[in-house]
């Protein structure tokens, strides 16, 4: 593992790490809603179970709460999250779902890959229950497997980075050093490589295996800080939570950009001092999926099986907003365009 250097930024991703502490290993519950049914079939509302960072986290857990609250407040539901802390066990994990599946909420939704495992437990054990699942897949009958080709967004967002640096030197930053980041850095490369194959990409990530990658604001801080340094202008993160401290400190830097992940931080409140900066974001649209899969389970045809969203079916893209792409936005289409009809193979690995 990379040694990660912790430098004076950390007193921009104070806040940050603040709203870390307070949402790991938290649990919210509302059960004002109308309960459906004792039998399973609908239960009293949804569960949900966070990722590291939780609600808050201006990324893919976020992202999930957004499809939560829409469908909690259109069907008039109960419901009650939960999220994962650092350093937690399987056991852990799986008492999580137990909880909220033996309460009565259905659907269960959790929130990332490292719930895979658990799901495959617990939905055996509820098979009246409907499970999802966000970036991994699990088959079993009762379980959607929200899948994301995030490297079709990541390489949008690697054109886009070509296109706009100045200097001919771009950055990736992955909070993990795993298969589901890799995807985000397999893509972002070779939409870099493809636009501008002389441009020089550097990918690091914060941790090897440690989930804490996804809530360390001031090591994303440090990595971006040694990116600028070193003549890098566009800094992509794919890091959750994280990744507040890249934006954060991109943004001390003049001519510099960054580019998010899994939601549309232009638009997010809590970054608003930064998005002169934010020259887009590579989105993961986990809140679609999450409200589909709600209003499933209230139709009474529950969603199942492994679903795929993409560009071609508007899963994932790339966000316009601020306006800083439009002087780009026909190579980018054009771009898009030959990944959905195939002519454009995304690789999905480094």
């Amino acid at each position: 593992m990379r040694r990660v250097t912790k430098i004076a930024a950390a007193g921009m991703v104070s806040a940050a790490l603040a709203l870390t502490a307070t949402a790991c290993g938290s649990s919210t519950t509302s059960d004002s809603g109308k309960s459906s049914s004792s039998d399973g079939s609908k239960g009293k509302g949804v569960g949900m179970a966070y990722d590291v960072g939780g609600r808050g986290d201006h990324s893919f857990n976020d992202s999930a709460s957004r499809g939560m609250d829409k469908a909690v407040k259109e069907f008039k539901l109960g419901e009650k999250e939960q999220t994962a802390s650092q350093d937690e066990t399987e056991s852990d994990r799986e008492t999580r779902l137990d909880q909220l599946a033996g309460a009565g909420y259905n659907p269960v939704i959790a929130v990332g890959y490292t719930y895979g495992d658990a799901v495959t437990k617990i939905a055996k054990k509820y098979p009246k229950t409907t499970f999802a699942i966000v970036d991994s897949v699990v088959d079993a009958p009762n379980v959607d497997s929200m899948v994301f080709a995030t490297e079709q967004s990541s390489y949008l967002a690697g054109v886009a980075a070509a296109l706009k640096s100045k200097t001919g030197q771009v950055g990736f930053i992955g909070g993990v050093h795993n298969t589901l980041i890799g995807t985000f850095q397999a893509g972002f490369d070779q939409g870099v490589h493809d636009t501008k194959p002389s441009d020089k990409v550097t990918d690091q990530y914060l941790y090897e295996t440690d989930a804490k990658g996804f809530a360390d604001p001031t090591s994303a801080a440090g990595k971006a800080k040694g990116m600028l340094d070193k003549g890098i202008d566009v800094i992509y993160t794919a890091a959750g939570l994280s990744g507040d401290g890249s934006i954060q400190t991109v943004a001390g830097k003049a001519g510099a950009w960054a580019i998010g992940v899994d939601s549309d931080q232009y638009q997010d409140p809590a970054l608003s001092k930064y998005k002169s900066q934010i020259l887009t974001s590579a989105v993961k649209n986990v809140d679609v999926a999450v409200y589909d899969l709600i209003k499933s389970v209230q139709s009474g045809t529950p969603k199942t099986g492994t679903n795929t969203y993409d560009l071609a079916n508007g899963g994932v893209s790339l966000s316009t907003s601020g306006g800083f792409i439009t002087d780009i936005q026909s190579q980018l289409d054009a771009a898009k365009q030959k990944i959905v009809s195939g002519a454009t193979k995304v690789s999905s690995t480094p």
